[in-house]
């Protein structure tokens, strides 16, 4: 298990054209070989694997890298509160982080928007 530091920045998109290195996620996550988040290693690493949602001049958002029922993940921001505000990573199970790729994830208002990984530094 490698324990990676991963910056996601928000990719072209109606709002963005250009996407936008303001708008994004840096995801703590353990990944295997294959640059895939590891289900194990996360269930006996849970608190390290934290998120923060950076967008534009907002406050930042602090949480935590939840498995849902079903198996999906997602970013829980509020941990003793409303799963109804969780962003899901759409297959994120299935998903390479590594630089270059793209992810997507339906963000708390319902809206599905699409990342670039521009990094995946490895965490000692």
């Amino acid at each position: 298990m490698t324990m990676k530091h991963i910056r996601m920045e928000l990719a072209r998109d109606q709002d963005f054209p250009q996407g936008s290195r303001q708008h994004g996620y840096i995801l703590m996550a353990p990944l295997d070989n294959m640059d895939r988040i590891d289900a194990a290693e996360w269930k006996t690493n849970r608190e390290k694997c934290r998120v923060t949602r950076f967008w534009g001049s907002d406050e930042h958002e602090i949480g935590h890298l939840v498995r849902k029922p079903g198996g999906a993940w997602a970013f829980h921001y509020d941990i003793h509160g409303n799963e109804d505000d969780d962003e899901t990573g759409y297959r994120f199970g299935d998903e390479r982080f590594r630089p270059g790729e793209y992810v997507s994830i339906r963000e708390q208002d319902g809206e599905m928007r699409t990342f670039r990984v521009i990094t995946a530094t490895e965490v000692r």
